[in-house]
């Protein structure tokens, strides 16, 4: 196991529902089944913008079943964990790991705010249980719990962490794990509208939001990013940014889901506690979707 199994490309998906805010798993396929054919490298389902905190047990073991078998081994199936206790954590990596999923986005359970011997104490407890390979994800402003550089020096001794989902929203941090960690991990950006910034100081990959709206684009960006075309890039991310930055807002999750919407990929039903948008908030956020849409840029094939 090497950090070299997880790189490009892992849009976090969302789960698709009814009106009713039941599961919606055939429109789950349809978005799973247009991501992969756009050229993504994986897959994770069940993370924040899979609303995984809002789904029962069995509600998310239904939603990662249904992944695996749409990936049919195309691409490695991630689940996000998000459990409120290191007990139930670990059952839930036990129950995706006999569905057959490829491995695990971890976060730190976000009903408390740990200090951090107990945050590494939770992701080694995890880790020692798990028969998977697991993406740490780090998001401080949203959740609360920090992993600097440091803390990930000290997780370098346990072979399954194999990757990190970098969201602290300081691109400063790329580098500074690069000087602490080298490449002992596969370092994903999860900030949509850092993309560009964090592939030029160095990145295995991208655990993208927004774009799961607009993959063929989403999928260009990346591999101009690749490829060292800054100048295409550059002129495609700033079509792109008004979109890629619905990713980081509260309400990121209505706000994309509004866009699959609007691109004919999904609904913007969501499960309650959180709201369809109304109002102002929802005109604003139709204006600049649609203000995209009606400049989306003509994609060369060719680089």
């Amino acid at each position: 196991m090497t950090n070299q199994c997880w790189a490009g490309v892992f849009p976090a998906v969302t789960t698709q529902l009814k009106q009713d805010q039941s599961l919606d798993l055939p429109a789950t396929v349809r978005h799973l089944e247009i991501l992969i054919e756009s050229g993504v490298a994986g897959l994770i389902v069940c993370g924040s913008l899979g609303e995984n905190q809002a789904l029962a047990p069995s509600e998310k073991l239904a939603v990662v079943r249904c992944a695996i078998e749409t990936a049919r081994g195309r691409v490695p199936v991630l689940s996000g964990a998000a459990e409120p206790s290191t007990a139930l954590a670990i059952q839930f990596v036990r129950d995706v790991t006999q569905l057959g999923a490829d491995g695990i986005m971890l976060l730190p359970p976000m009903n408390y705010k740990a200090d951090p011997r107990e945050t590494m104490t939770f992701f080694q407890t995890v880790a020692a249980m798990s028969a998977l390979p697991i993406m740490i994800y780090n998001n401080p402003i949203s959740y609360a719990n920090d992993m600097t550089p440091a803390m990930f020096a000290e997780l370098a001794e346990e072979k399954k962490f194999i990757a990190i989902k970098e969201s602290s929203g300081d691109p400063r941090r790329i580098t500074e794990l690069h000087n602490v960690v080298g490449d002992r991990f596969a370092l994903f950006t999860g900030v949509d509208d850092l993309l560009l910034e964090a592939s030029i100081l160095g990145i295995d990959g991208w655990v993208a939001g927004s774009g799961i709206a607009f993959p063929k684009e989403n999928q260009r960006l990346w591999e101009l990013t690749r490829g060292g075309h800054w100048d295409e890039a550059r002129a495609l991310y700033r079509w792109f940014q008004p979109l890629l930055k619905l990713d980081t807002h509260v309400h990121f999750v209505q706000y994309i889901k509004l866009c699959e919407q609007e691109t004919g990929l999904g609904a913007e039903w969501v499960r309650a506690p959180r709201l369809p948008l109304e109002g102002e908030e929802r005109e604003r956020v139709l204006q600049t979707i649609r203000n995209s849409i009606r400049n989306r840029p003509h994609l060369n094939n060719g680089i």
